[in-house]
């Protein structure tokens, strides 16, 4: 079973932002600042959940990081271009150390995207076409 111990503090970078940046960019893809605040918190409450509920132990300490290793001053393209990059990274990191945690590492990343495409009542078409995206970034069907 594969855990944080397993990976360089860089590849633990990108693992953790490859999910947070996920969640990150959905909320952006539709830029209501009145949504902004519940997509931050059902990203917040979806990630704490799964300190306990992933199946895991690699995604649950995934899960457990408190930041969004992004920045304070972050552009949206900054954003995405590291998020995309962090996946890559995230994927190719885990398919050499922990091939059985890819799929676990699509659910975490795919359902803090959607837990904020679905924070205020269902999918703006920016925000479904970012999970699209996402999915593809992935290599997660769906």
């Amino acid at each position: 079973m594969a855990t944080k111990a397993d990976f360089s503090a860089d590849e633990w970078k990108q693992l953790h932002m490859g999910v947070s940046g996920a969640g990150m960019l959905v909320s952006m893809a539709d830029r209501d600042v009145s949504d902004s605040f519940g997509e931050a918190t059902a990203l917040a409450k979806y990630l704490a959940g799964q300190t306990v509920a992933a199946p895991t132990q690699l995604m649950r300490e995934i899960a457990g990081v408190h930041s969004t290793g992004f920045g304070l001053f972050a552009t949206p393209a900054k954003i995405h271009d590291e998020t995309m990059a962090a996946i890559a990274a995230a994927l190719a990191a885990l398919s050499a150390k922990a091939p059985e945690e890819i799929g676990p590492y699509q659910d975490l990343a795919l359902g803090a995207a959607e837990a904020a495409a679905n924070a205020k009542g269902g999918t703006a078409p920016g925000e479904k076409a970012m999970l699209d995206q996402l999915r593809a970034a992935l290599g997660a069907g769906g």
